[in-house]
C-alpha cells in the first residue's frame, strides 16, 4: 500500500514538472524603437519602453544593458505576471550635442531571453535652430 501511494504521489508530482516547463514567459514591446526626434540641449532625457508579459509564467527582467555610460536603463526589479504590464526606463544625457543612436539589451527568462531595443534623436546645440 506504502509503495503504491509513493508511485502515485510520484508521478503527480513528475507531470507536475512537465507542466511547469510548458509555462513559459513572453516578452511583448509596444515599440522596440523610441525617437527622441529633435530635442534641446540639456532637455529631458527620460524615456519609458513599455511591455506585456503575454506568456504563461511570470517574466522577470535579469539585466538590462545600454551600449554606453550615457544612457542609464532602470529595470523592474519585481516579477511581471501573466498579463500584466511593466517599464524599463531609459535616462539619456542630453548634455551631450547630436544624434542619438543607443541599443539597450534587455535580458530575461522570456522564451526571447535577449531583446535589444533602441533609442534614436537628435540633440541641438542652445540656440540652434
Amino acid at each position: 500500500m506504502m509503495k503504491k501511494t509513493v508511485l502515485m504521489l510520484f508521478v503527480g508530482l513528475l507531470s507536475l514538472g512537465v507542466y511547469a516547463q510548458d509555462a513559459t514567459a513572453k516578452i511583448e514591446f509596444t515599440s522596440e524603437t523610441i525617437d527622441y526626434g529633435e530635442i534641446s540641449k540639456g532637455s529631458d532625457g527620460v524615456r519609458v519602453f513599455e511591455f506585456t508579459n503575454t506568456g504563461s509564467a511570470p517574466l522577470v527582467i535579469s539585466d538590462v544593458r545600454s551600449s554606453c555610460g550615457c544612457t542609464i536603463p532602470k529595470k523592474p526589479e519585481q516579477p511581471i505576471l501573466p498579463g500584466k504590464t511593466g517599464q524599463i526606463e531609459v535616462k539619456y544625457d542630453t548634455n551631450r550635442v547630436g544624434p542619438i543612436r543607443k541599443a539597450i539589451t534587455v535580458t530575461s527568462n522570456a522564451d526571447t531571453p535577449t531583446k535589444v531595443l533602441k533609442i534614436k534623436g537628435n540633440v541641438k546645440a542652445e540656440g540652434a535652430k
